[in-house]
């Protein structure tokens, strides 16, 4: 891109961030590759003139990595599917008002891996937890905030599985039975499908570059500077 078409492209986007930021979330079953893409688009947006924030949940704080040492630790095994429920939302309720509303409000981008869709899909369809108290308690842990757009890469149950566990131990999460991840997976697509103006699903069966030219074209709509997005556009 010509330098003079850059800085109009840069004027633009600050102009747009004196405003509130742009709220992305990436969410899928175990092995899904949501960290890698969610880098990648954070590069190509900064690369594009705006402050990119990306986080994880649980985590990205002190008091969040340490409830997701307890959520992932292998060991503990006997934890309630209710326990389990309230420390993610215990998470994300920190995540929002210490990370997430502060940098929206400053204009920024964030990009955040999983947000309250792995609730509704792992403790709602996995777990078989009411469906209802959990709409109410994600309601309440994000004090109404809702992403502007979540993408859910898809991806086939036995393929995602095998790269989760490849090169660390699997956590407690990944070790639940394959019918726990079927219906994780089932969870997923029914997010998608009710919820087709926020929730889009991305088919990851083609190249890495196929993903992203999808997930480009996802949110072209809300970020225009990834219309012009191809291969080459990764770098500075």
């Amino acid at each position: 891109m010509p330098e003079r078409e850059r800085e109009q492209q840069r004027q633009r986007i600050q102009e747009r961030q004196r405003q509130r930021g742009v709220f992305i979330t990436f969410e899928g079953g175990e092995g899904c590759g949501k960290s890698s893409h969610m880098a990648w688009l954070a590069e190509v947006l900064e690369c594009a003139g705006h402050t990119v924030l990306a986080v994880r949940e649980p985590g990205s704080s002190p008091i969040n990595e340490a409830i997701r040492v307890i959520l992932l630790n292998p060991k503990n095994t006997e934890m309630a599917p209710l326990t389990e429920l309230l420390l993610y939302e215990a998470a994300r309720a920190q995540l929002v008002a210490e990370t997430v509303r502060p940098a929206l409000e400053a204009g920024r981008v964030v990009l955040c891996d999983r947000f309250f869709d792995s609730t509704t899909a792992y403790q709602g369809y996995g777990r078989g937890l009411d469906l209802g108290h959990i709409d109410n308690l994600n309601l309440v842990a994000t004090g109404g905030l809702i992403p502007d757009r979540t993408l859910v890469l898809d991806v086939p149950i036995e393929i995602g599985l095998s790269r989760a566990s490849k090169d660390l131990e699997p956590d407690r999460l990944e070790r639940e039975d394959r019918a726990f991840h079927e219906r994780v997976h089932e969870g997923f697509h029914a997010i998608a499908a009710s919820q087709p103006g926020r929730v889009r699903l991305i088919d990851t069966s083609g190249t890495k570059q196929d993903t992203r030219a999808h997930i480009a074209r996802q949110l072209q709509d809300i970020l225009p500077e990834l219309a012009t997005w191809t291969e080459t556009s990764d770098a500075c």
